[in-house]
């Protein structure tokens, strides 16, 4: 019996997902295995080091940052490594909505070092589309996908509204690898649409974890390297 029939069997809205193969899945397993070793050992070293050089609230910022990347690939490994079962479709629904948690939580650092009056109305614009994203991802399964993928990139890019400020507070080193980042996260899109793909989740997370890597490297570079 194939994916398709488990699937329906199993109560799940199909509609043309979950139909990798064996070795696609271990692939993805691979990946999604590297990216929570890479949020778990340059994370912690983030917050080791960035205890010794930050202020308060922005420590805050990037211990929430890292908790975002731990959760993101965690649920992410379960949902898409889950046997086909209602219980993955309801894991959908969080993999989904880290998704947005982890744009805000990269974000709040990079705007804490704004003007006032500029981070708080960013990080108010951010967290209330962020907010609205985990509502309809948790409440509103399998509707708007495709949105939501737009709302994911228009979230990600917003910085360029205030890119003439942050072009001012962010060391060039960090300000190319924060662009470096959002440009591989966005050019996995393209991978991620791409669903005839052979082994296309495998590749799609690759990305996912080439940008973490990169702007975890621009969060140890603003909040450590440039202030040694």
């Amino acid at each position: 019996m194939d994916e398709m029939q488990n699937g329906e069997e199993a109560g799940l809205p199909f509609r043309g997902r979950f139909h990798h193969s064996t070795a696609e899945r271990w692939a993805d397993g691979i990946v999604h295995a590297l990216g929570i070793v890479l949020a778990i050992a340059a994370g912690s070293t983030l917050l080791a080091l960035s205890a010794f050089s930050t202020a308060p609230a922005e420590y805050v910022a990037v211990i929430f940052y890292v908790a975002s990347l731990l959760t993101v690939f965690s649920v992410s490994c379960a949902y898409n490594l889950w046997p086909l079962s209602p219980t993955k479709w309801v894991l959908r629904r969080f993999d989904h909505a880290a998704i947005f948690l982890l744009i805000a939580g990269t974000y709040t650092p990079f705007l804490a070092q704004l003007a006032a009056g500029t981070a708080t109305t960013m990080l108010v614009l951010v967290w209330t589309a962020t907010a609205l994203g985990v509502s309809v991802k948790l409440f509103l399964p399998g509707r708007y996908d495709r949105l939501a993928v737009a709302v994911y990139l228009a979230i990600g890019w917003s910085g360029i509204v205030v890119v003439g400020e942050i072009v001012d507070v962010l060391p060039y080193s960090t300000l190319w690898l924060v662009i470096a980042g959002g440009v591989a996260y966005s050019s996995g899109v393209l991978f991620f649409a791409w669903q005839k793909l052979r082994f296309q989740s495998a590749v799609w997370h690759g990305f996912v974890v080439s940008g973490a890597g990169l702007h975890l490297a621009a969060m140890l570079d603003l909040m450590v390297i440039s202030r040694s």
